[in-house]
């Protein structure tokens, strides 16, 4: 609705600030990230996302449109809500995130307060897909990155499994075995994944 404000910042908090556009004042959530991009301004713009729910409607804010997009994606997986997003957007850059997921690493991920095994691996999973088509200059390389899970990415390929589910089984498999010695094992391995 809202797709951004621009006004003077009347008060700031690390997460939450006021923004004064000509005289009505907004209340805004914001992460870390933003609040560090915006503490020693006295005015500015935020691209907001308004959430509208029973109990209320709150006004979130980012500093740039990378982070709200990535807020967005974050708001759009099932058990992750506002709250849970902003605080990731709190502890990891957008980018880092976004390399996170595109590298399988839910690891990182669960270092988040409030993000456990399954919910960081459901973002890996339901993510990597929509990141890599944002940003293809990243590359198959990101995220498959020695010769081993190329191999097994072109074999799984060449026996007709869509690249999309090759990448995906591969990555569950790294995940759970990093060091796999043999391209047969991480072959077999990931077709009894998919």
């Amino acid at each position: 609705m809202y797709a951004y404000l621009q006004g003077k910042f009347t008060y700031k908090s690390p997460a939450l600030v006021y923004v004064d556009v000509n005289g009505l004042a907004f209340e805004v959530n914001i992460s870390l990230n933003t609040y560090s991009q915006i503490q020693h301004l006295e005015e500015g713009r935020l691209y907001t996302h308004l959430q509208v729910r029973e109990d209320g409607h709150f006004l979130y804010g980012f500093s740039d449109k990378r982070e709200k997009d990535m807020f967005l994606l974050l708001i759009g997986i099932s058990g992750v809500g506002a709250a849970t997003a902003r605080m990731m957007l709190s502890s990891l850059k957008p980018e880092e995130i976004s390399k996170a997921i595109l590298q399988g690493n839910a690891k990182l991920l669960e270092s988040v307060k409030g993000i456990g095994k399954k919910t960081a691996e459901r973002l890996v999973l339901e993510l990597r897909d929509k990141l890599g088509k944002q940003s293809p200059d990243a590359g198959l390389s990101v995220h498959v990155d020695n010769s081993l899970e190329q191999d097994a990415l072109n074999a799984l390929i060449a026996l007709g499994i869509p690249r999309s589910q090759a990448e995906q089984s591969i990555q569950k498999i790294i995940l759970v075995e990093p060091s796999v010695p043999k391209l047969e094992d991480l072959i077999k391995k990931a077709l009894k994944a998919i």
